[in-house]
């Protein structure tokens, strides 16, 4: 993929929705990591679209941290005024197939790898495929992630995979939209940081696999 404005392909498509779908809200499920990385993207989307969590995330360990980033999502979207009548759905527990999917147990060098490379890739590759498979079977009309607001996330790569799900998808019958994103943009992390202080949430210090917070006590 070219390198391209994710935003304003974002706000070209929000644009688009807004004069097909007029006064009806159309249905996205947006895979989501955590209470924080949710924040701006529910401020920013909750007007245009009537929104599903689905939190698909068997890479974070160990699953005391999981647990706690599924209980502050909860809070939050209960919390949040924008957030009414969101639906959080939370996948069964396995952390296998994180590690199966990204086969970063026998390729060891994927183990010391900073964020944002093939290990990562990797990673939000199975999680949105999966995410993706589930918005198409329940017949909803876009899929997005919350993966780009972070600045440790490579927004390229995120919106290729989910380009390339589209397309792969496209030949299913009622096949869900991508939505593209770069919600980091436009002050959108620096935004998720003040909603995340008015509401008091607990923003980790990891992205969330065991290799990631390896890495960040590392650089302690």
């Amino acid at each position: 993929m070219e390198k391209q404005d994710f935003n304003r392909l974002m706000e070209h498509q929000l644009s688009e929705i807004k004069e097909v779908f007029l006064n009806k809200k159309p249905t996205l499920l947006l895979h989501a990591c955590c209470a924080p990385c949710s924040s701006f993207v529910l401020e920013r989307l909750a007007e245009v679209f009537s929104i599903t969590i689905y939190y698909y995330n068997p890479n974070i360990h160990p699953q005391n941290e999981y647990d706690r980033r599924i209980k502050e999502l909860d809070d939050f979207i209960h919390k949040f005024s924008l957030a009414k009548n969101i639906n959080l759905i939370v996948p069964k527990y396995i952390p296998e197939e994180y590690f199966e999917a990204t086969n970063v147990l026998k390729e060891e060098f994927l183990q010391k790898e900073a964020e944002r490379g093939e290990r990562c890739f990797r990673c939000y590759n199975f999680r949105m495929k999966k995410a993706y498979e589930f918005a198409v079977e329940n017949n909803f009309d876009y899929f997005t992630t919350t993966l780009s607001i972070s600045p440790h996330k490579d927004a390229k790569k995120i919106n290729f995979i989910g380009e390339e799900l589209e397309k792969n998808f496209m030949s299913q019958k009622n096949s869900t939209k991508y939505l593209f994103a770069d919600f980091k943009k436009k002050n959108g992390f620096k935004r998720s940081l003040e909603i995340s202080t008015e509401y008091g949430l607990y923003r980790q210090d990891y992205c969330g696999c065991v290799f990631s917070a390896k890495t960040n006590l590392n650089q302690l």
